[in-house]
């Protein structure tokens, strides 16, 4: 009986699903604090996502997510619907109209600064 068990408790085991935490890097439109602030909770407001920052100078979105939950296209969209330029996404032109004056940037191009500008709200 208790090598029934024993063989029960394996056979489960081996059928749960092990999740897969990856750390992806892209690059994000913005140009300030607000802009960090917005991202990185556009990010996440996903389930699955565990860790998200915005890197001002670099224009660099680090993201932390479980990919069995969540998918890494799902994480530009949520970005994009806030109001951020991704490689795979555009911010909705209205959405992106209603952000802050500090916060337009440039949505012709997505590339890293050469010298970085930031602008710091006070």
């Amino acid at each position: 009986m208790r090598f029934i068990s024993l063989l029960i408790i394996v056979f489960f085991s081996s059928m749960t699903i092990h999740a897969k935490e990856r750390t992806e890097e892209f690059l994000v439109n913005g140009k300030c604090d607000m802009c960090q602030e917005r991202i990185v909770m556009a990010a996440l407001s996903l389930s699955g996502v565990t860790k998200a920052n915005w890197n001002i100078d670099t224009k660099i979105a680090t993201i932390t997510f479980d990919d069995s939950k969540t998918e890494l296209d799902s994480i530009h969209a949520s970005i994009a619907k806030a109001g951020h330029d991704t490689k795979l996404y555009k911010a909705d032109d209205e959405i992106y109209e209603n952000l802050l004056a500090c916060c337009k940037y440039d949505r012709n191009k997505l590339v890293a600064p050469a010298k970085p500008n930031r602008h710091i709200h006070k």
